[in-house]
C-alpha cells in the first residue's frame, strides 16, 4: 500500500483480520479508529463497515474467516497480538493449493492465536469545517509547525477563542491535545519504518526524544520499542 492509498468505507460477508507485516495500517469504524503496528493485528466482524488506509507505505496481510466455521464471535473489532506464529500461519494459509484437511488444522490453531490484548488507540479527528478545519488540514501536512492558536488565527483571519471553540466542537479535544495526537499518530509510520526515536520527534515537533517519549507514553502506556514490540508468546519465525 503506498503512503496514502485508502480503502473506502465497506463492508464483508466473512470475518477480517487484517495486519501490517510491515509499516502501519489505521483502521477506522464509525465507533473508533485504530493505528496498528507490525505487532498488532485487528480482529474484524462480518459486516462491520469500516475503511483501511496507510499513511506511510505498508504491506497488508489479511485473512478472511467464514463466521459459520469459525467458534471466535467477538461482536466488535478487536486487536490482538501478531506474534511470530501468527504471521506464519497467515502465510501459510495463503497458499492456493492447500489440502483441506490441513487447512482445517492450520484453521483450528488460528482461533487459539487470536488472543485479545489492550491498545490504545491514536484517532484523530478532523474540524469538519470552519477556520479550525483550516487549521488542522495544514497541521496535517506539517505536525512540526509550533504555532500557537493565536497566531493561527492571524493566519485564518479568527480569533484565538473562535478557534478554541471549533477544535472542541468540531474535533472534541481541545486544541492543545488534538495537535498532540496529531504528532503521536503522524510519528508511527516513521516509527515503524524503524527511523531513529530523536528523528521522529524533531519530524513532528518536538524538542527532544525525551519529551516526545514522555507524550508517547502518556497515551499508550507504552514506549515506542514497546509499541511496536511483538509478544514473545510464540516461538521464533522460521528463516
Amino acid at each position: 500500500m503506498p503512503a496514502g492509498l485508502v480503502f473506502d468505507w465497506h463492508t464483508h460477508e466473512d470475518h477480517q483480520v487484517a495486519w501490517a507485516a510491515s509499516g502501519v495500517l489505521t483502521v477506522r469504524t464509525a465507533a473508533a479508529a485504530w493505528s496498528l503496528p507490525p505487532s498488532r493485528a485487528l480482529w474484524i466482524p462480518a459486516g462491520v463497515r469500516h475503511e483501511t488506509l496507510a499513511a506511510g507505505t505498508a504491506v497488508m496481510r489479511t485473512l478472511y474467516i467464514r463466521p459459520g466455521l469459525c467458534p471466535i464471535g467477538w461482536p466488535d473489532c478487536t486487536p490482538v497480538a501478531a506474534s511470530p506464529l501468527l504471521a506464519e500461519l497467515i502465510g501459510y494459509l495463503e497458499q492456493p493449493g492447500l489440502e483441506p484437511g490441513p487447512r482445517a488444522h492450520a484453521e483450528a490453531l488460528l482461533t487459539d492465536l487470536l488472543q485479545p490484548v489492550p491498545m490504545a488507540t491514536i484517532e484523530v479527528r478532523m474540524p469538519a469545517d470552519g477556520p479550525a478545519r483550516l487549521v488542522a488540514l495544514a497541521l496535517a501536512g506539517d505536525p512540526a509547525d509550533r504555532r500557537t492558536l493565536a497566531q493561527w488565527g492571524r493566519e485564518v483571519g479568527a480569533s484565538e477563542r473562535t478557534l478554541a471553540r471549533g477544535f472542541v466542537a468540531g474535533a472534541g479535544l481541545a486544541f492543545g491535545r488534538w495537535r498532540a495526537l496529531l504528532r503521536l499518530q503522524a510519528a508511527l509510520p516513521w516509527l515503524a519504518a524503524g527511523e531513529p526515536v530523536g528523528n521522529v520527534a524533531r519530524r513532528v515537533g518536538y524538542e527532544s526524544a525525551s519529551a516526545f517519549v514522555a507524550a508517547f507514553r502518556r497515551h499508550t502506556g507504552q514506549t515506542p520499542a514497546g509499541y511496536f514490540r511483538v509478544r514473545p508468546n510464540s516461538s521464533p519465525a522460521r528463516t
